[in-house]
């Protein structure tokens, strides 16, 4: 599909899928790619605009992760954020060095409104730096467009060949106009039109499965989250009654959930799909015994996921495509997409064993980021009650139980979490809240019911604030609720005597607890 596009060059920051969600923002596609990514791949991609991330390094150091001086001469306009900046200037023949004055958090910045970059921009605006260092002489060619008291070079332009160099970060909502800086450089800049809108994603989408399917059969694995929920109905309506769609029960859903699930897409729910619910909980849990690595864990419940589907598979006969919940952060942060480090896997992330006996997999997600899928199941027309419940990992409860995963310890978070959910819904924070649930710490610790010592576990309740996913801030819960599950929990929840609250954002932490 030819669209628009503008390219994200990540040096390992820790905001590059962030930039790409922004852009996305302006109704403009985006991708993410590695900094090592060859110059003439991204010059057949005949990207609108190039936005080079913030990176952990100093640009300056041996060895430290840099492009060709060729990128900045395509012709492309390039945007350098943070270390994308200092890397620009250092390469262009200014000065990067150790910053006097380090500059962290909101800093108030003072721009050059006649830069097309800050058109419409506060003259003075709060930004976002994260610098040790800084660019203390800007390069040959460039002029200095914004600055702070204590950061000389706050940004820089050399407009007739297309580059601008920003050292704060315009990505991160502390930035209060960082959307408007981004807009001013894929519009008035890069000069895009802004064709990425989902409506013609989703129609897109259905037309190119229907022509690639033919009259090909296809299992789609349906867990009954937004992502397999939105690309079964998407399948649905592309290729009908070719489609099967296995619902594996693995013993590692919420309360009750497996039951919900059929209920929706089974043979008397609203969309008529070919269901088939595999009960396999204690396979899973055999599987299990005694693992209590996280990253083990995950992909052992995504193998034997597998391994259910091609014997339903072979139940069911020929299979031409196995459809995935694959979306745009699954494929960045299994390494796939960037630079940054590996920092999860999933059953739904390509690498699938070689003798999975399927002709191809179809990712009719793949490009989009969490809130866009969400867009895509409203397009679709699923219902909000499903689109916007509450997200929940491929894996399951087999990484919301910290340590080995067992029957017990799963019926304890399925209760808590449970509870927890009803309570946070009574005060209405369900709709206001990112994400919430109840993970199962492997701690145990001495408490007293009654007149008897106890020895149990801790549960651990964690609620976020975030737009994207990307990062998250934790969400301040009334200490009155907080007390009422904690109190709910201990009296009926057989096996935990403790709660804790966790107040970790991301980054440093995930959102997930495992």
């Amino acid at each position: 599909m030819n669209r628009e596009k503008i390219l994200v060059i990540d040096f390992g920051g820790q905001y590059n899928q962030l930039v790409a969600r922004r852009v996305r923002e302006c109704n403009v596609y985006c991708e993410i790619y590695s900094y090592k990514t060859d110059l003439e791949q991204i010059r057949e991609m005949k990207p609108k605009g190039i936005i080079l991330t913030g990176g952990p390094n100093s640009c300056y150091e041996e060895g430290a992760a840099a492009c060709k001086r060729e990128l900045f001469e395509l012709g492309i306009p390039v945007l350098g954020l943070c270390y994308g900046a200092q890397l620009m200037m250092h390469m262009l023949g200014g000065h990067v060095c150790k910053a006097p004055v380090r500059e962290y958090g909101k800093i108030e910045v003072t721009v050059d409104q006649n830069s097309k970059l800050f058109e419409s921009v506060s003259k003075k605006t709060i930004c976002w730096m994260s610098h040790n260092d800084y660019i203390e002489a800007a390069a040959p060619g460039f002029e200095i467009i914004a600055h702070t008291p204590d950061c000389p070079v706050a940004a820089a332009q050399w407009v007739e060949r297309q580059l601008y160099a920003i050292q704060f970060h315009p990505e991160v909502l502390h930035t209060t106009e960082g959307t408007k800086m981004l807009s001013n450089f894929v519009y008035e800049i890069c000069g895009c039109v802004g064709d990425w809108r989902m409506d013609a994603f989703v129609e897109n989408s259905i037309r190119s499965i229907r022509e690639r399917v033919g009259g090909g059969r296809v299992l789609c694995a349906l867990s009954g989250g937004v992502d397999s929920s939105v690309a079964a109905v998407m399948l649905a309506k592309a290729v009908g009654n070719q489609l099967t769609c296995v619902f594996v029960d693995h013993g590692l859903l919420r309360k009750n959930e497996g039951d919900e699930v059929e209920e929706v897409f089974g043979p008397n729910g609203s969309y008529k799909l070919n269901f088939i619910r595999v009960n396999a909980q204690e396979r899973f849990y055999e599987k299990l015994k005694g693992v209590e690595e996280p990253e083990q864990k995950r992909k052992i419940i995504g193998e034997e996921f597998i391994r259910v589907f091609e014997e339903e598979a072979k139940k069911i006969g020929a299979v031409d495509f196995l459809v995935q919940g694959t979306i745009y952060p699954d494929v960045v942060e299994s390494g796939l997409g960037g630079e940054s480090a590996v920092i999860k896997s999933h059953h739904n992330v390509g690498g699938l064993p070689d003798y999975v006996n399927f002709k191809e997999i179809i990712e009719p997600l793949r490009d989009l980021f969490k809130d866009e899928v969400r867009k895509a199941g409203l397009e679709l027309g699923i219902p909000k009650k499903l689109v916007y419940r509450q997200p929940f990992p491929g894996p399951g409860l087999g990484i919301r139980i910290v340590g080995e995963v067992t029957a017990a310890k799963v019926r304890m978070v399925q209760e808590a979490d449970a509870i927890y959910r009803e309570e946070i819904a009574k005060v209405g924070l369900d709709k206001s809240i990112g994400q919430y649930f109840a993970a199962l710490t492997n701690m145990r610790s001495v408490g007293v019911m009654g007149d008897e010592r106890t020895y149990d576990y801790a549960v651990v309740l964690r609620a976020v604030n975030t737009i994207d996913f990307m990062t998250a801030e934790t969400a301040e819960i009334p200490f009155a609720v907080l007390a009422r599950v904690m109190n709910r929990v201990i009296n009926e929840v057989k096996g935990v005597n403790r709660v804790l609250y966790d107040l970790t954002s991301k980054p440093p932490g995930t959102i997930e607890f495992e």
